[in-house]
């Protein structure tokens, strides 16, 4: 499922090669819609890793995302299940946090942060 969120970089980790087959980078958005600030961290995987060489930290960006879980048993045969949220587009936000491009229609953008499905799913996931 696709998610949008808007917020401040706080973070732009550096382009780690983890094997031989893939590549990562981190991004850190700062969520600033309550009294107490959450910082999320984002991944961007191989070609997606470049998105970020144009952004600096404390931009206004809105993040395009994939919520992704998965879950792996470790040597000692416990399971252990991990939570990614793998970014596939990044926009810079004009300094009066509207997007350069129009929002589409079923997205409210203003000065908070919002997580918002970019499709219906009407299954219930229990």
């Amino acid at each position: 499922m696709s998610y949008k969120l808007s917020g401040r970089i706080k973070l732009i980790g550096e382009t780690v090669q983890v094997s031989d087959k893939f590549l990562k980078r981190d991004l850190v958005i700062t969520d600033e819609s309550s009294m107490y600030p959450q910082f999320l961290k984002m991944q961007l995987a191989q070609d997606k890793c470049g998105l970020l060489d144009s952004y600096k930290v404390d931009d206004s960006v809105e993040v395009s995302f994939n919520l992704n879980g998965r879950i792996w048993t470790n040597p000692k045969g416990e399971d252990v299940f991990f939570t990614t949220l793998d970014v596939w587009r990044i926009d810079k936000l004009s300094t009066n946090n509207q997007t350069s491009q129009e929002p589409p229609a079923n997205v409210n953008v203003t000065n908070s942060v919002q997580i918002e499905p970019q499709e219906d799913d009407d299954t219930l996931p229990f």
